[in-house]
């Protein structure tokens, strides 16, 4: 990737061209247990480096904004919540979940000055555990999203949160690189309740070590699919779905949920990693939400309070060469969410792309980078990017034993109903 492309992609801001791709879609912004209570205490957000403030008001409506104060300036994050606004502690200005001045104190009612004060403002949602945020064009919005994992039951579903400490983009192309699981998680999957593999699976996987990457275009962003020798007939297929402009989905071993990400930019230097387990026909049971809570699977243990990994940067993820030595991890770090987190981070805030040497494996992430490019130049050109619409989205990751002749983006398997979609 040459410098002027790796800038483009990793850049999300206000004003530039992938920040105005990200503003075309709902995004996750906060977990609904960040906001759990009407005439709560508002809560920051930093988004696609947008510094803005959430609140939940006295009837219940949701409220995204500008964090700062159109007076003076000062921080709506210690404001008053009450009586359906948010009132700054300064001198009194209170605006409603739109961002509209509704009081000035220090002036009359019939001087009318409120009415011509506005926060910038953004429409937030609650689906599946989580708070969306729209922040394109109004006119541009599109209906709300309707993946599986966001609306199965409540009971069907877990979800978390982690920062993480560099640009979204590398974390992302980290979680759709599923050749590395063969070295960074080897000796961690096996002892994870939430990561073990089927009789069947574990059989194919070993009998062909060197698959092949066959990513393919889909209609909201990428199957990226490997493929293995079965038998003389039959390929053992892995299919992992892109969905633009942050979204992975992937399959599960026999019985275990199925698995996603989104990352989503912070700001250039820092994303969070949205992590959900989900079974579309039954509840999860009380022993794998267990295991997700203490961070299993694909799940993180955080700061208590914050979002931030008890095994960070700064203590080094808790290396533990003993027992990397002893072969217990093969790379010192325990946890598979600690060991992307770790290799991720380790490449800088933002990785310099034009240094990488690429090889086959890598098909799926040269792709994905291909697939951003042209979405930014069809939003650069006035026409929608892929997967805004919600009947794209309603698709599932996969893994099958199929005929050689088949066609795997027509596999029964990776359709959702669309009577489940209504």
């Amino acid at each position: 990737m040459n410098a002027q492309d790796n800038e483009l992609l990793t850049r999300t801001g206000p004003g530039t061209p992938m920040g105005d791709v990200f503003r075309r879609y709902w995004i996750p912004a906060l977990m609904s247990s960040e906001l759990p209570e009407r005439d709560g205490a508002p809560v920051r957000v930093k988004i696609l480096s947008e510094r803005l403030i959430a609140f939940r008001d006295t009837d219940g409506k949701l409220g995204l904004m500008d964090e700062f104060c159109a007076h003076r300036g000062v921080s709506l994050w210690f404001g008053r919540n009450e009586e359906n606004g948010l009132r700054c502690p300064y001198h009194g200005w209170k605006y409603d979940t739109t961002g509209q001045c509704v009081e000035v104190p220090s002036e009359s009612i019939e001087s009318g000055y409120c009415k011509k004060i506005k926060l910038k403002a953004y429409p937030l949602i609650e689906m599946g555990g989580i708070l969306w945020t729209y922040m394109g064009p109004p006119e541009l919005q599109p209906d709300p999203p309707m993946y599986e994992w966001a609306t199965v039951p409540a009971a069907n579903s877990f979800v978390s949160k982690r920062a993480q400490e560099c640009n979204y983009l590398q974390a992302m192309e980290g979680g759709l690189d599923s050749f590395h699981s063969t070295f960074l998680h080897k000796m961690s999957v096996g002892e994870d309740p939430l990561l073990k593999r089927d009789p069947l699976s574990l059989k194919l996987l070993k009998a062909d070590q060197q698959p092949e990457f066959v990513p393919l275009e889909s209609p909201a962003g990428l199957y990226i699919a490997t493929r293995r020798n079965a038998d003389a007939d039959n390929y053992y297929w892995r299919v992992t779905q892109w969905l633009m402009p942050c979204f992975n989905l992937f399959p599960p071993y026999e019985g275990n949920p199925y698995g996603g990400h989104a990352w989503v930019p912070i700001d250039d230097e820092h994303c969070f990693t949205w992590s959900w387990d989900y079974h579309p026909e039954r509840a999860l049971t009380a022993e794998e939400i267990e295991a997700m809570k203490a961070g299993k699977g694909i799940h993180s243990l955080t700061i208590p309070g914050t979002s931030r990994p008890l095994a960070n940067k700064d203590n080094d993820y808790l290396m533990d060469r003993a027992a990397q030595k002893a072969k217990k991890t093969f790379c010192g770090v325990m946890g598979v969410a600690e060991q992307d987190a770790a290799v991720q981070e380790s490449m800088g805030a933002i990785e310099d792309r034009t240094r990488e040497n690429l090889v086959g494996t890598d098909n799926g992430i040269i792709m994905t980078r291909n697939r951003l490019l042209k979405a930014v130049k069809a939003v650069q050109a006035g026409k929608a990017p892929p997967g805004t619409d919600a009947l794209s989205q309603r698709v599932r990751a996969f893994s099958s034993v199929l005929p050689r002749s088949a066609a795997i983006h027509t596999a029964p398997e990776m359709q959702v109903s669309t009577d489940s979609a209504k």
